[in-house]
């Protein structure tokens, strides 16, 4: 067999193109309606007491908090797809595949450090 080597998926969400897909198209509608939501508050011209206890109600933390979730996911999908796509060794060069798995490694521990901040912020 000739030719490159195949990807393999080890580091994928979810080991399969059409369920990465379908996460990014979900993980989307969760930001835009979280954005709307925050947006159209924000364009109401809420007062900062109404603002906080917003903020304060349950349901308003676990909207954000799957809005973070759904932010961590769909970047890892998107990082994962580019890091997949340029960072090789036949793009770059030998070190292309190392590179590769030192901006995945990077990304993850970003995206898992970003999570825990957001928890700690909304259940301090």
């Amino acid at each position: 067999m000739g030719g490159c080597p195949m990807v393999t998926q080890v580091t994928s969400f979810s080991r399969s193109g059409l369920s990465d897909w379908l996460i990014q198209r979900i993980t989307s509608l969760v930001l835009l309606s979280y954005f709307l939501c925050i947006g159209g508050s924000l364009v109401m011209g809420v007062d900062y007491e109404t603002w906080v206890g917003m903020h304060q109600t349950t349901a308003m933390r676990v909207f954000t908090l799957l809005a973070a979730l759904s932010l961590a996911a769909h970047a890892w999908i998107g990082l994962w797809a580019v890091y997949t796509d340029y960072l090789t060794a036949r793009m770059i060069g030998p070190w292309g595949n190392t590179l590769r798995r030192f901006c995945q490694l990077g990304t993850v521990l970003l995206l898992i450090t970003y999570l825990l901040w957001v928890v700690q912020v909304l259940w301090r």
